[in-house]
Order: structure tokens, then C-alpha cells, then sequence
């Protein structure tokens, strides 16, 4: 099963009517859906192509690290703040954050 969000009207819903959550360098919305997908938008302030292909990948590492931990069925859409410098580690811990705060992940791992 592909757990991308790839479909323009499914993005278009989560930032119609996701709920917003803020971390210190992400931010996330997100809708409750049938299943779990998650995508990332990373906009043209961020710099050129290869800039924000290397924030997309760094995001969906850090996804990765606590996928198997998320609870339930959402449609998910992580934006990243601009900024100078982009970090692996900083990313994981707010993704780790932004999860937890919304009760998406199993509490005892």
C-alpha cells in the first residue's frame, strides 16, 4: 500500500479544512480520512529544486522514523518554515512532537 498524498483535490481538502498544528520548524495539517496518507509541500521561497527536493527528503526521513507508531487514518501535510539551514534531527523531533500533541501516535513507544 502507497502511503503518499499525490492527488491535487486530496491536498486541496487537507488545506480546505485540515486542522493546523505549529511546531518550531514544520507545520502540519491534517483531516481524518479512510486511510493514512501523508505528502509535503515545500514551496518555491524555499529556494530551487534541488534545495527543496533535499527538505523533502529529509522530512519524509523523519516520517519515516515514527510511521509505524501513528495511530489511526488521516490525510497528513507537512509544511516547512523557511529557513537558512534545514536539519534532519530538528525535523524528527518536531515531527515526533507535532504527533505526539495530537494523540496520532502510540504513547508507550
Amino acid at each position: 500500500m502507497d502511503h503518499r498524498l499525490k492527488r491535487s483535490e486530496d491536498f486541496d481538502r487537507v488545506f480546505k479544512n485540515g486542522k493546523r498544528v505549529y511546531a518550531k520548524s514544520i507545520m502540519m495539517l491534517y483531516i481524518k480520512a479512510n486511510c493514512l496518507k501523508i505528502g509535503y509541500s515545500v514551496s518555491k521561497k524555499h529556494g530551487k529544486a534541488v534545495k527543496r527536493n533535499e527538505i523533502k527528503r529529509k522530512l519524509r526521513a523523519a516520517v519515516r522514523e515514527v510511521f509505524e507508531n501513528i495511530k489511526g487514518n488521516y490525510y497528513i501535510v507537512l509544511l516547512p518554515k523557511v529557513k537558512e539551514n534545514y536539519d534532519f534531527h530538528e525535523y524528527l523531533a518536531d515531527v515526533k512532537y507535532l504527533f505526539k500533541k495530537e494523540n496520532m501516535t502510540d504513547a508507550d513507544k
